[in-house]
């Protein structure tokens, strides 16, 4: 208990001007994603905005990866636009505000799965992820962070191209803005050049009175981002069967999505601070998240990996800097909102472009070539799903499936038989790698049984009858051998291969006698005291 109760670590060293410094950053670089996000399902700016400010603060505190930062995101956005379009079939003429109802509701019962899931320990599963498939998740997601920021090189509500010296300022200072982030850190890291490319450039847009793209003319008319303290929103919706098999779907992929690029990002940061973030933490931290989100208007979210990059990337590395970017956040919403209004989008797109840099893992180009032919594909794959689709959760689960059966088929390959006669005229087949769904056909191959004599053993010492599919081939095999008049015993089967096998005992001599037994390392000798002989030390009861 006591180790889930010490939420913040007071022997890690802090440096404070950086993490607050950090905050600040992520907090700016938070305003025109959250609105960019909730307009995606077409919710208020300020639905985008409740749901970064709960996220970020609960998670910061409550998280299992100290320096990650969450809040609204486009995967979980881009699901409510078909849990919209369902309810727009299902209920014609609905009202907008029974619409966020629905919504609210969905992110308060993905909330309760999360937690679900955290408390089940399931977040240990995001291990099974391949190298490879983390190299597509974190490529995909970069290409889709350095995309989603050109619609802001368009006019505003066309699909024109801004012309002329719109577009040269534009992009002058977008370049203006990278290459402070890039440049600055070269002299001094003080201060995070994130933080100072955004001072630097809005100084100059606003100094100069120069005309370009502000955060305020990426929102529709009328709207603002002004706002106060998030407001209780207690789901207004009938409690009936059909509302809750309307939800339950988008609930399940809205947790899904969320823990999986919660979790991805965990390992990333995990990476590159190299240290170690507790996953089933996080999944209890994001489920109670989206329960406040759901009750407090918000939207939901999940982990946010290019907020995260950035933060880390100004060197914060504690819970204070999440905490700041969330508070901050709340006051911008509270007092700065004209202020934040007239940052221009180009500070904003140049430091989006940079974290999409950054993030691309440019190393795995040069593994092309190291890497088995299946790694590479199922890189690709994943990337190009990820970039195409927005859906991170597909993407990483096709991965996966791709990957272990890539694997499957690698090791069906393996499967062989030493065969030999001993001086008692009975056959043996000494069987080499595992026996599985994938391996069966070979195995069968393996056994002459018109030509064998009369006894044949089957040594599974250096084998193991992985599932189902093994068990009927060992069946198959067993029968073919009755049928032709002759015995055959296996032999060195495990205690789980035995306890398998049960169903077919009447069928196959087991000789359980010869089962290996498996010891655990002996690690060293320790002597309890003068009287007791020396015995070996066993690790599991250190």
């Amino acid at each position: 208990m006591k180790k889930y109760l010490n939420l913040f670590d007071f022997k890690q060293k802090v440096d404070y001007k950086t993490e607050i410094l950090s905050g600040l950053t992520v907090a700016l670089a938070l305003v025109p994603e959250a609105i960019a996000f909730a307009l995606i399902p077409g919710f208020s700016p300020l639905t985008g905005l409740y749901a970064a400010f709960i996220l970020a603060l609960v998670t910061s505190i409550l998280g299992g990866r100290p320096g990650m930062i969450s809040g609204a995101t486009g995967a979980v956005a881009v699901i409510f636009v078909g849990l919209i379009l369902e309810l727009k079939n299902t209920f014609p003429g609905i009202e907008p505000e029974t619409i966020l109802n629905y919504v609210f509701a969905t992110v308060i019962i993905a909330g309760g799965l999360q937690i679900l899931a955290g408390v089940l320990r399931l977040g240990k599963f995001i291990r099974l992820v391949p190298h490879p498939v983390m190299f597509g998740f974190v490529n995909g997601l970069a290409i889709i962070i350095f995309m989603a920021q050109f619609p802001n090189f368009y006019q505003k509500g066309t699909e024109e191209l801004l012309s002329g010296s719109s577009m040269y300022i534009m992009l002058g200072l977008t370049l203006l803005t990278m290459l402070i982030i890039w440049g600055f850190p070269k002299l001094t890291k003080a201060v995070p050049s994130s933080l100072l490319a955004i001072v630097v450039v809005s100084a100059v847009v606003i100094g100069f009175g120069i005309d370009t793209l502000t955060v305020a003319d990426t929102m529709r008319e009328g709207e603002t981002i002004k706002g106060g303290f998030p407001p209780l929103s207690i789901p207004q919706i009938p409690f009936t069967l059909q509302t809750f098999m309307i939800i339950l779907p988008y609930a399940g992929i809205v947790a899904g999505v969320g823990l999986i690029e919660s979790l991805l990002t965990l390992n990333i940061i995990d990476e590159i601070t190299e240290t170690r973030g507790r996953g089933n933490k996080e999944c209890v931290a994001q489920g109670t998240a989206n329960i406040l989100s759901g009750f407090l208007s918000g939207m939901g979210g999940c982990a946010m990996i290019g907020q995260s990059l950035i933060n880390t990337s100004s060197g914060a590395r504690a819970r204070l800097s999440g905490i700041t970017a969330a508070v901050m956040l709340l006051v911008f919403i509270m007092f700065g909102s004209s202020l934040i209004e007239r940052l221009p989008m180009a500070a904003l797109v140049g430091l989006m472009f940079m974290v999409a840099i950054g993030t691309f893992e440019w190393a795995s180009f040069k593994t092309f070539r190291k890497m088995p032919n299946s790694d590479v594909i199922v890189m690709i794959l994943v990337t190009l799903i990820t970039a195409i689709t927005h859906n991170l959760a597909i993407a990483v689960l096709l991965g996966v499936i791709i990957s272990a059966l890539a694997y499957s088929w690698e090791n069906a390959k393996r499967i062989r038989a030493r065969k030999h006669v001993d001086e008692n005229g009975i056959k043996h087949y000494e069987i080499y790698g595992p026996l599985f769904f994938g391996s069966t056909t070979l195995f069968a191959e393996k056994f002459d049984v018109q030509n064998d004599p009369e006894e044949v053993i089957i040594d599974f010492q250096e084998s193991r009858v992985a599932d189902m599919s093994g068990i009927e081939a060992l069946n198959k095999i067993t029968e073919r051998y009755a049928n032709a008049g002759k015995k055959v015993h296996l032999r060195h089967l495990s205690k789980d291969c035995v306890r398998l096998l049960k169903n077919a005992e009447e069928i196959i001599e087991v000789n359980v006698l010869e089962d290996p037994t498996y010891k655990v390392v002996v690690d060293r000798v320790k002597k309890l005291d003068d009287s007791e002989p020396e015995r070996p030390f066993n690790l599991w009861e250190l």
